[in-house]
């Protein structure tokens, strides 16, 4: 697995009689973040914008999913100016999937999408541009194998572009999302997880779209739990992002320990960014994997060759393990930034 490190480039030192030399980094990811916000997708955004030294952060694109597309574009605008980060461009996706009627999870996340979080309306405005066609238009205005593209939501936007617009295919770098299981099962059914059983049909279209793909499933977030310790040094920043984050994840960890039993509620969103920020934490193998779009009764399940018991091409590095204790310091440590 290829590590990846911000490089610092420092003025020369015949330079040292002008003012101090500063330090500039370069990025080691250009990244388009697609997302449901949702308390997980907030970490998850919350963690990007404080990486700039690795996450070049080309812009938001929102999608309905969690809650409905007006309240995850809200929430995203929100987030932006908690992280005092108001210049990030947000814009709106796909308000449905692409075939089946929007299903949503208020159950979990609460009617606004970010429950327990006292945030100030936002003051800046997405941008008019649909985010269907920014990512078009971005990523065929790049490089090939040039932009990563960290999908948090059903994956309707992403499938929307590449059916709309195929020549941006060699642009990706890499698609680098959360969802699935195969092990743990389903999060919405029996046998789904909720980002894949949304839309399965633009979900199928990704995972056959023939680019580097990263899944990180139920079957990893499922051992990054939250735990009361962690939760409480949230709060103890005693910054307006630790206060907020800290009880948006009290309210959703709820639903979880209820559900599973558990000591602590998974946080599955950030494992997108901490993957590309220290993917040392997480292994996984190379699989194929399918997702059903024909049987009611198991709608959206992601069907993994694990065991390699098909001659199916591998399409996924499929991610079952992580090193939790150091994922939730990386995100303490991240945050300790605002």
């Amino acid at each position: 697995m290829l590590f990846h490190h911000s490089a610092a480039i420092t003025l020369h030192p015949v330079f040292a009689s002008l003012p101090a030399p500063k330090t500039f980094f370069m990025p080691s990811h250009k990244i388009i973040i697609d997302t449901d916000p949702g308390q997980d997708d907030a970490i998850a955004i919350l963690l990007a914008l404080a990486s700039p030294e690795e996450l070049d952060l080309l812009g938001i694109v929102t999608v309905a999913g969690n809650v409905p597309l007006e309240l995850t574009s809200r929430n995203a605008l929100m987030l932006c100016e908690l992280a005092n980060k108001p210049e990030t461009k947000v814009f709106a996706g796909c308000p449905g999937p692409l075939v089946r009627p929007l299903v949503t999870a208020e159950h979990v996340h609460g009617k606004t999408g970010l429950d327990g979080a006292d945030l100030a309306a936002p003051t800046i405005s997405l941008q008019t541009q649909h985010g269907v066609d920014w990512t078009i238009e971005t990523l065929l205005a790049a490089e090939d194998d040039s932009i990563t593209i960290c999908c948090l939501a059903p994956l309707t936007n992403v499938a929307m572009a590449m059916v709309k617009a195929p020549k941006i295919l060699p642009k990706i770098k890499q698609i680098v999302l959360m969802g699935g299981g195969y092990f743990e099962g389903g999060n919405i059914t029996p046998t789904s997880e909720f980002n894949i059983y949304v839309d399965p049909h633009a979900a199928s279209t990704v995972f056959k779209c023939g680019r580097p793909l990263v899944v990180l499933p139920l079957d990893v977030t499922h051992k990054a739990l939250m735990q009361r310790k962690w939760l409480d040094a949230l709060k103890e920043l005693g910054t307006p992002v630790g206060d907020a984050t800290y009880g948006m994840l009290s309210f959703y960890e709820r639903f979880d320990v209820d559900k599973y039993g558990s000591s602590g509620g998974p946080l599955h969103d950030p494992t997108v960014i901490a993957y590309l920020l220290q993917p040392e934490l997480f292994e996984g193998r190379q699989v194929n994997v399918e997702v059903e779009i024909h049987s009611e009764l198991t709608m959206g399940m992601t069907v993994v060759d694990w065991w390699k018991v098909t001659d199916r091409t591998p399409n996924v590095t499929y991610i079952n393990q992580i090193n939790a204790d150091a994922f939730f310091a990386l995100i303490l440590e991240r945050f300790n930034r605002y």
